[in-house]
């Protein structure tokens, strides 16, 4: 209660604060501020009430201001009766611990503060991130996609597919590649069978080449022989000519002598002449007959020998025409050959290449699958840890508010309590 020696007007400037601990021993503290000033007058009233522990708790006020009586009412200076039984000091038990026990509820009182305040921008942090959250996740929704728009998942299926077709025409490429160097392999199959079958005709023919050589060798040595033999037989005819000769000119001699022999003894008379003409008349024949025979064998020995080699040079020219388009087949089999290997080797480097490019592409597409299926884990983590924090937030916050609201209510009791106490202590 306060007096001033001035008119007031009537007013409340109020800093409250309420704090309870539950346990064995409840506590309860409120407090409260009031300064009114009226020009240079200002009055204060304090008031402080205990109540029972344990059940109620300790209830503490103080009070600035409020309704008070002037002493200049209107109509003029009245007299003040004073109750003297008012003037008797109060005899109250204050507890001991009552300092202690309102300086550690002030202490919880502005931990509790700071803490309410703390929550409260960590809710409205988290808001502001759940709101740039929804943002984002609307924007991804909103992304243009072929038929219905499921936020990210159309994104990877169509990437997936994408990926799929790639796998699918590499995988084609190499059936074609593989179906194209089998044919080249049947190819060079075929041509290496082609070459061997020729390499054996080539052996073949190279073996009776070899075979007919021999046989012109044997024939030449005898052709040889033969002109040997003719030679031989040559001078044996012209050693018969001439001992024929000798023998001839011996008897012509012994004839002369024995002419004169005759001539000189005429007892007896003998024919040399006939003799003679008989003797070269056998000799003469003798000769002409192993002449005509000798030339009649060389003849015909040569007339063979000229068959056979006209036969032997007609097989070696057809072997020598068969030889250079082997030869000619064979270069050109060479040829094909090396120009086979050359694909084989192009298509084996190609199909290598295609095999480990096919295989980077996988592992780039699974590794990047494998990439967003850790962003889309993570991002579902995330949000889920993201909305667990704001559902607790929210429990928090709803906790605050069920709290705030009971500190309001128990502030409005204290001061409706307040106002019935100093209701008939004004009056």
């Amino acid at each position: 209660m306060s007096l001033s020696p001035c008119r007031a007007k009537r007013g409340f400037s109020a800093h409250s604060a309420c704090s309870a601990l539950s346990g064995g021993r409840s506590k309860g503290s409120f407090s409260s501020r009031s300064l009114s000033s009226f020009g240079g007058c200002r009055g204060a009233s304090r008031g402080r009430a205990w109540g029972s522990r344990g059940r109620q708790g300790v209830w503490f006020g103080q009070g600035s201001g409020g309704p008070g009586l002037s002493l200049c009412p209107p109509g003029g200076i009245q007299e003040v009766t004073i109750d003297k039984n008012l003037l008797t000091p109060l005899k109250i038990e204050i507890d001991s611990q009552f300092q202690v026990v309102r300086t550690q509820e002030t202490q919880e009182i502005r931990t509790l503060n700071n803490q309410f305040a703390s929550f409260i921008d960590k809710v409205r942090f988290l808001e502001q991130q759940n709101k740039v959250l929804e943002t984002k996740w609307h924007l991804l929704q909103q992304l243009e996609v072929s038929d219905s728009p499921r936020g990210l998942e159309p994104v990877f299926e169509d990437y997936l597919a994408h990926l799929r077709r790639q796998l699918e025409q590499l995988q084609r490429e190499r059936g074609a590649l593989d179906a194209e160097l089998k044919a080249c392999q049947d190819q060079e199959e075929e041509h290496k069978a082609k070459y061997e079958e020729e390499a054996l005709k080539h052996a073949t023919v190279e073996n009776d080449f070899m075979v007919l050589k021999k046989d012109v060798d044997g024939v030449f040595l005898s052709k040889m022989e033969l002109e040997g033999q003719l030679e031989v037989l040559r001078e044996y005819v012209c050693f018969l000519k001439r001992l024929y000769e000798e023998e001839l000119g011996q008897l012509q001699i012994q004839a002369s002598d024995t002419s004169v022999v005759l001539s000189m003894d005429n007892n007896r008379c003998l024919d040399f002449n006939d003799i003679i003409a008989e003797v070269r008349a056998r000799y003469e024949e003798i000769t002409q007959n192993s002449k005509a025979e000798v030339e009649t064998l060389y003849q015909t020995k040569y007339k063979e020998l000229q068959a056979l080699a006209q036969l032997h040079g007609d097989s070696m020219k057809e072997t020598k025409v068969q030889m250079s388009q082997l030869q000619q087949a064979i270069k050109r089999l060479q040829s094909q050959i090396a120009s086979l290997k050359e694909q084989n080797a192009n298509l084996q480097s190609a199909i290598a290449d295609a095999e480990h490019r096919g295989e980077l592409a996988l592992k780039d597409a699974q590794a990047k699958l494998d990439e967003l299926e850790g962003a889309l884990r993570t991002a579902k983590q995330d949000m889920a840890r993201l909305l667990r924090e704001y559902q607790e937030l929210m429990s928090t916050k709803l906790a605050l508010d069920v709290e705030i609201a009971t500190y309001h209510r128990l502030l409005e009791g204290e001061e409706y309590w307040w106002g019935s106490l100093k209701g008939p202590g004004n009056m």
